[in-house]
């Protein structure tokens, strides 16, 4: 197991990593639930149906423990599964003194985390991610429920308490979910340095390796990747916007596809994807985007933008990014790998680079 520390102006934290930790720290967290009157946990049926039970023992101490489940994926993130799990800490008779325990990917991080910042003006919190993608989500403090019209644009910056992130329960993901987490450290790796992305491709040449056991230890690599940005901006006034590449066209995509077509890491992926073009385009960015994108192929990554995404739509889910002031869309962008530089990007220059990327053209 092991354990880092979170700092930011608001608060400082743990993050446990490794395997076995429901075994490993329910003695210690014993001790911690006793400061609570009562826990809710927040979970997906999917997570549910495989990990309640786990879960249960772990809080087997706790006299008074509720459970919220929810619909799978980006459906939890509504205003009407929010208001429910509102409901939920109501009539489990949630008090100040109340806890709530998120459990399960980003998207319940998202809202466990929400209904925990606003319920009674602030209840602490607890993550427990089960996903890859959770190792970016449950660090520093983001949380939020979509609109139709766009992604996250209804949150908070509200730190857990601790983030305790067994890795044992990865091994139950489908490869799907396996791909779109790792799309997230794979976007660290670019944002950092160009040794953490060549041992990423020297150590995942095929999706049967995010099965493997180096998993972990590039996971708390890109832990202390945004550990380090979040230390120095934990409310995005600055520098933790690079966090968000690939994320302006990543959303936007996420968004013409209702939240369902596409998984939060396939669409960041093509996000990076178009964001490294409008980078060679814009900054003269040296980088061989047709390696990079056969070596994405071999893990089973989809490349080629879908003939009916339509340049108006993704244009106009654009302006809805939080990045988007005045009306000008800002884009994170790579001057190098690990220097990156905001920059907003006029109308023709993004329709001129996705039809590029459309058809399968470099910048």
């Amino acid at each position: 197991m092991r354990e880092m520390k979170i700092e930011t102006a608001s608060k400082t934290y743990p993050v446990y990593i490794g395997e076995a930790l429901f075994s490993a720290l329910k003695g210690s967290f014993a001790k911690e639930w006793k400061r609570y009157s009562k826990l809710l946990v927040v979970t997906d049926e999917h997570v549910a149906s495989l990990h309640r039970e786990e879960m249960e023992t772990f809080l087997s101490e706790v006299e008074q423990v509720s459970w919220f489940v929810t619909p799978n994926g980006e459906a939890a993130k509504t205003f009407s599964v929010y208001e429910a799990g509102i409901t939920k800490a109501i009539e489990a008779s949630l008090d100040r003194k109340s806890a709530l325990i998120a459990f399960g990917g980003g998207v319940i991080g998202d809202l466990g985390g929400m209904i925990a910042a606003t319920y009674m003006r602030g209840i602490p919190f607890y993550q427990f991610p089960t996903t890859v993608l959770a190792h970016d989500s449950a660090v520093g403090g983001k949380v939020a429920i979509n609109h139709p019209l766009g992604k996250n644009l209804v949150g908070n910056f509200y730190q857990p308490e601790a983030v305790v992130y067994d890795t044992n329960l990865l091994q139950t993901l489908p490869v799907r979910e396996m791909r779109s987490g790792f799309a997230e450290l794979i976007k660290h790796a670019l944002i950092s340095e160009q040794g953490f992305l060549n041992s990423l491709k020297e150590h995942f040449v095929s999706e049967t390796d995010l099965y493997g056991k180096s998993l972990p230890l590039f996971l708390e690599k890109g832990i202390s990747v945004k550990a380090e940005i979040v230390k120095q901006d934990e409310t995005e006034q600055g520098v933790r916007a690079f966090l968000n590449f690939g994320h302006t066209f990543g959303h936007a995509l996420e968004a013409f596809g209702n939240f369902e077509r596409f998984l939060h890491g396939e669409a960041i992926i093509y996000g990076m994807l178009y964001a490294l073009r409008l980078s060679k385009k814009l900054l003269g960015l040296q980088f061989e985007l047709a390696p990079f994108e056969s070596w994405l192929v071999s893990l089973g990554y989809a490349t080629k933008l879908p003939q009916d995404v339509a340049f108006e739509a993704i244009y106009h889910n654009m302006l809805h990014d939080k990045k988007t002031t005045f009306g000008e869309i800002t884009f994170v962008l790579l001057q190098d790998i690990g220097s990156l530089t905001l920059q907003t990007v006029d109308r023709d220059v993004l329709e001129e680079t996705f039809i590029q990327f459309k058809e399968g053209g470099d910048a």
